[in-house]
């Protein structure tokens, strides 16, 4: 089996098995977002799927195009994991990537959102007076989403994820069921969260899926809200509020700076955001932690002799 042709009929076998490994819909959509590259740039360039020169032609081609490196090196793995399935249900005999290194990263820092655009980002998501009902359901979802994350830390899949009966107003708590590898965990949300899914809440009522749908979150005209969704309408949002630069997943960032800074422990920001390695919660905060370090020796007043 060498021809595209032959693998192509294997991919949706690979995603049942990818659910059936409880993988969010996120990473299923990346995974085979990445091999379905592979498969055309393969074509295009009359290159054999297997070969170890036609990945790598894949990963120089994604980087000329200027798609940055985290996003080549996710591609090329979603490529090397769709070939392993293959050689555990040996559809091929060998593994043809194993051994193969993934793309070296440069060490990217990503800043977390300031006060002044965060507060930007909330008044991008108020309605305007005079709007239709419609208008303000999304309007007040948006904010509640927007407020959720920046105080839970929750990932973007995680959020599409939840469903009415996993938020309790009154205890200020969500369950995500099915967090990162499958684990799930209690996050907590205080008040000015709490009012802003509530608003959403009464709202929703009204909405045509409301009594059928278990989805937290609703989408427009009767529509349900998709994890392409959430991406589209925060991006929206931070160009209405002269974000540049902006992508949901710096509200991870910015939720992880904003804990530690007003001096929360590192452990009870793992617990809450999903984080089982300290190397990742680094990763999240070396932006700023230069900036913490100095607030926290001003407050120890070490040189006071």
């Amino acid at each position: 089996m060498s021809s595209t042709g032959d693998l192509r009929p294997l991919v949706d076998s690979w995603v049942l098995s990818l659910r059936s490994d409880r993988k969010s819909p996120a990473t299923v959509k990346s995974y085979t977002d990445g091999v379905a590259q592979y498969l055309e740039l393969c074509d295009a360039r009359t290159l054999a799927p297997l070969d170890r020169d036609s990945l790598r032609a894949f990963v120089t081609q994604l980087l000329d195009d200027g798609r940055e490196p985290a996003t080549a090196r996710s591609r090329q793995l979603a490529v090397r994991r769709f070939t392993a399935w293959l050689t555990e249900e040996r559809e091929i005999p060998a593994d043809p990537f194993l051994g193969v290194k993934a793309p070296k990263l440069d060490s990217k820092v990503i800043e977390p959102l300031s006060e002044q655009q965060l507060q930007a980002l909330l008044k991008a998501c108020q309605p305007p007076k005079g709007a239709d009902r419609a208008a303000e359901l999304r309007h007040r979802r948006d904010e509640a989403i927007v407020r959720f994350m920046l105080e839970t830390g929750a990932r973007a899949g995680e959020v599409v994820a939840l469903q009415a009966a996993d938020i309790d107003l009154q205890a200020g708590t969500a369950i995500v069921r099915r967090g990162k590898g499958g684990k799930g965990r209690m996050v907590p949300f205080g008040p000015h969260t709490a009012r802003a899914i509530d608003r959403y809440l009464r709202l929703r009522r009204a909405h045509r899926l409301a009594a059928t749908s278990p989805d937290l979150w609703l989408g427009d005209r009767g529509k349900s809200f998709t994890y392409d969704a959430l991406h589209k309408t925060l991006r929206l949002r931070a160009d209405a509020a002269g974000i540049e630069g902006f992508h949901p997943h710096r509200m991870r960032h910015t939720a992880a700076h904003r804990w530690l800074k007003a001096g929360g422990s590192e452990t009870g920001l793992m617990a809450v955001a999903g984080w089982t390695r300290p190397d990742m919660l680094m990763r999240y905060t070396k932006a700023q932690a230069a900036e913490r370090a100095a607030e926290e020796a001003r407050g120890l007043n070490l040189g006071e002799l």
